[in-house]
């Protein structure tokens, strides 16, 4: 569907006023956002639902190379821990298909009180592939979904593993899964969702990024340090050292 690269945006499109000269007017954040970036992460779908008209505004807003990714519900992932997730799999797929071919990549990121448990999360994924075929990307948090048997799961099932910024255990801080999709998320650190990343950090980022893309994955790259207004501003200069950075 979409062409091997390198894609950097963030968790949301809010502009916070010092970064307002990157992104002029006219449009909403999301117009205006979606002419210097070509994905977003959808993370407001995690906490609450969107009726599928909202999606299908999003969708109107944006070129028609953009890309979304979209967080799966909390109530799939944390509150029912991937059991018995029919029904809230059924209503959220039916709202965000709204955003038609521009939905890229689904999210599931897992609480870190979650074990790996092989039969929930065989049964959970096969679940979501009888309804969807939209690429799924997995954070897991808890140490033994770093073990291979977990990891061959994920890769059979042509599913990218998140490397997260901090990483739950050394082996999180690489893309795993499926080799196909490299999916990056940087909550910030040392302070999570809240601390910005200076220029060293930075570098590594996109080095990182750039190693996955010349492994042969597509890549995608998300700032999540969202909470004190760091994230565009880091997607900004890491957009700006990679040469080639994608649209779709």
């Amino acid at each position: 569907m979409e062409k091997q690269g390198c894609f950097i945006g963030t968790a949301g499109w809010g502009i916070p006023t010092r970064y307002k000269q990157d992104f002029p007017h006219p449009g909403s954040h999301l117009e205006r956002y979606s002419r210097r970036f070509p994905i977003v992460e959808i993370d407001t779908s995690f906490y609450k639902p969107h009726r599928r008209e909202t999606y299908e505004r999003w969708a109107r807003s944006v070129p028609e190379h953009f890309r979304f990714a979209a967080k799966a519900p909390r109530a799939m992932t944390h509150e029912n821990r991937l059991v018995g997730c029919e029904a809230f799999a059924d209503a959220f797929l039916q709202q965000v298909a709204g955003l038609g071919k521009k939905l890229s990549v689904l999210l599931v990121q897992l609480p870190p009180s979650l074990p790996f448990e092989p039969d929930v999360a065989d049964g959970f994924f096969d679940m979501l592939s009888m309804r969807t075929n939209v690429r799924l990307a997995c954070e897991p948090r808890h140490p033994s979904w770093f073990e291979v048997e977990a990891e061959a799961l994920l890769a059979s099932r042509r599913i990218a593993r998140v490397a997260a910024d901090p990483a739950p255990v050394p082996a999180a801080a690489v893309p795993g899964g499926w080799a196909g999709l490299a999916y990056f998320r940087w909550h910030g650190m040392p302070r999570v969702y809240y601390s910005d990343y200076d220029a060293e950090a930075l570098g590594r980022i996109a080095r990182q990024v750039q190693a996955a893309v010349a492994s042969g994955s597509e890549a995608w790259g998300i700032f999540d340090n969202t909470a004190s207004g760091h994230a565009l501003g880091n997607a900004l200069s890491v957009d700006a050292v990679i040469p080639g950075t994608s649209s779709f």
